[in-house]
């Protein structure tokens, strides 16, 4: 403003210098000349120009007392507009600071209305699960699901009572359990009948203790049916058969995905449906309690240990209770010891051969459960073991009578020679084996795939087929043999389930000329003759006349395979908490063959063979 005032005075005064000097320097002409009143002398230029300064001055000093009070009033208006200013932040932070509080006032008013909602809720809620508890309660102490013991958990699941019939166009003497490789010959006097059997013994019972810790789950487990038979047991009029231990086994689950058990149950072999754990096996949907042909499986004491890797990855090893069973073949060496009959005092049966085992089975599994289906591979480690004695010839005799007189002969071995020069012979045995199931069409269809290969490993096929031979000098050759089973599930309903099977146990030839098992040199001429009754007895029992049907003589080689299919149904009457009533009707043609020798009219293939069909009804009360 002072400098804006400056120059207009600085302006002005040069004009009025200019204006003097132009007036100084350019004169105005001289009047004429005439009488005139004489006027006052013109004042000066110094006098102008302080007249001006003074003027100016003047001027200059009203400027600076406007523009004195100019900034005092807008120093003044520059403080009001400060005030205001902060009057309105101040007013602003008190809106702000109200809205605010508005705002938590809302948020706290709408909390507090969840919080009555909750409440309510919570009130109707607990309400409920009273009503719940309470229904849950009663429904424990009315039907409950375990009985609860000091902190464990007693069920019966899996328990059920059944009335079964089998039906079988060639005569095997059997009951619900077939023997596979007992099917008889078609020319065998057995073939030439039927025979019908009903059948309360596959009954079971099944009991399990289940108790929780901080860190695993403890189970025991036992399951016991009467599909045994003692010295005593007969059907003639008590038909009181033995109980058979079937399972008998302890586990414990932990949570890090460990898990350890040890008892008899399913071997490791046997496929399971949840990892590897015990009690999750999964079996042909048969009636016949030998299942099917080319089931892989063992049921024998074991001791397991598996690792859960996030329920999609298991892995696991056992050692399980071995026995090999009786060498198999034609012209095979006596002068060896394998095992021997059991010993009564040693809780063992006398009427059965028990090996000398080395070590137990070992088996190790891996498990994939990756979203769609379950998928195992696994494989079994076996050591066979017998004394040899190269000194020593050994030969069978049938020698001794009976009162009776009536097939009463009895086979004993005689050996002469020296035991000089025994020795223990080894031999392993391994297989490799795998399998999946799974759904196909959602879980209405499912299919599975399994199978064994290996040398040894006849013991694990469903039908038992042998495991080894002997060389012509007494050393154990095992067999290589296969087993495979194909499976169909449909289900329509919880309460209806089809099934259909086809597998089969194959044991390859292992000879040696005229001796071992399968050579083609056995003679076959007489397997499409029917022989005559009778026979000689065996080591521990009688046979009464017309209970000893012959087998085709010259007819003498091994079994080559056994093939099986198995179609049939299970329906639930009932399935409730009351437990469950069920149906089941099965149908089953079952193929024998032996491996073909010389002469003989016999099949197409050059072997002998036995076919049987059979017909199963089963009714069954499962515990709830």
């Amino acid at each position: 403003m002072k400098f804006r005032f400056n120059a207009v005075a600085a302006a002005v005064l040069a004009a009025s210098l200019a204006g003097s000097y132009a007036y100084a320097g350019d004169p105005p002409a001289p009047a004429k000349k005439k009488r005139a009143a004489k006027t006052p002398p013109k004042p000066t230029v110094e006098e102008q120009i302080q007249s001006l300064r003074q003027e100016f001055q003047g001027q200059i000093d009203g400027l600076k007392s406007d523009l004195a009070a100019k900034d005092s009033q807008l120093r003044q208006a520059q403080q009001a507009a400060t005030d205001a200013q902060a009057a309105a932040a101040k007013a602003e932070a008190d809106a702000t600071a109200q809205q605010q509080a508005t705002t938590d006032n809302a948020a706290a008013v709408s909390t507090l209305q969840g919080t009555v909602s909750d409440l309510k809720l919570n009130a109707v809620s607990l309400a409920t699960t009273v009503s719940d508890d309470n229904a849950a309660i009663k429904k424990q102490i009315a039907t409950p699901d375990a009985i609860h013991f000091k902190g464990v958990n007693l069920s019966f699941t899996g328990s059920f009572l059944a009335a079964e019939t089998v039906w079988r166009s060639a005569a095997t003497g059997s009951d619900v359990n077939t023997s596979f490789t007992g099917v008889p010959l078609q020319s065998a006097d057995a073939a030439q009948q039927s025979e019908f059997y009903g059948s309360g013994r596959q009954s079971r019972l099944a009991f399990k203790a289940t108790g929780k810790v901080h860190n695993a789950t403890l189970s025991g487990y036992y399951e016991m049916d009467w599909l045994g038979a003692g010295i005593t047991s007969n059907s003639n009029q008590s038909n009181s058969y033995v109980a058979r231990q079937r399972q008998l086994w302890a586990d414990a689950k932990f949570t890090n995905g460990w898990d350890i058990s040890g008892g008899q149950g399913w071997s490791l072999a046997t496929e399971t449906t949840q990892g590897l754990t015990r009690g999750t096996e999964i079996l042909p949907g048969t009636i016949d309690a030998q299942y099917t042909a080319g089931f892989v499986w063992g049921r024998q004491e074991s001791f397991r240990v598996s690792k859960d890797f996030g329920q999609k990855f298991f892995v696991g090893i056992a050692a399980e209770n071995a026995e090999t069973t009786n060498p198999a073949g034609s012209g095979l060496p006596l002068n060896i010891d394998i095992g021997e009959a059991g010993v009564s005092g040693g809780l063992y049966n006398p009427t059965a051969n028990y090996s000398f085992n080395e070590t137990p089975d070992f088996i190790a599994k891996i498990a994939f459960q990756p979203g769609w289906g379950h998928w195992e591979v696994f494989g079994i480690e076996r050591n066979f073991r017998d004394r040899i004695y190269p000194n020593e010839v050994c030969s069978n005799a049938t020698v001794g009578t009976t009162t009776t007189g009536v097939n009463s002969g009895v086979t004993v071995t005689t050996c002469t020679g020296n035991t000089s020069g025994a020795y223990n012979d080894t031999a392993p045995g391994a297989g490799i084996g795998g399998g999946f199931r799974a759904p196909i069409v959602g879980k209405v269809v499912t299919v599975g795939l399994k199978g064994l290969w290996g040398k040894g490993m006849g013991r694990y096929g469903s039908s038992n087929i042998a495991d080894v031979t002997l060389s012509p000098d007494g050393e154990i050759d095992p067999l290589k043999a296969f087993s495979a089973l194909g499976t169909l599930e449909i289900n329509p309903s919880p309460r209806f389930q089809l099934y259909f099977n086809y597998g089969g146990d194959y044991v390859y030839r292992d000879f040696f000329g005229a001796k071992g098992y399968g050579s083609p040199s056995t003679a076959m001429t007489g397997c499409n003759t029917e022989p005559a009754p009778g026979g000689t007895n065996n080591t521990y029992g009688g046979n009464g006349t017309g209970f000893d049907p012959g087998t085709p003589a010259n007819c003498g080689n091994q079994n080559k395979d056994v093939q099986e299919f198995t179609g049939g149904g299970w329906y639930y009457l009932y399935r409730g908490p009351a437990g469950g009533l069920r149906l089941g009707l099965q149908y089953s043609r079952i193929e024998r063959d032996l491996w073909s020798g010389v002469g003989g009219p016999l099949n197409p293939s050059g072997e002998a063979e036995g076919l049987d069909n059979m017909v199963f009804t089963s009714f069954r009360y499962y515990l709830p």
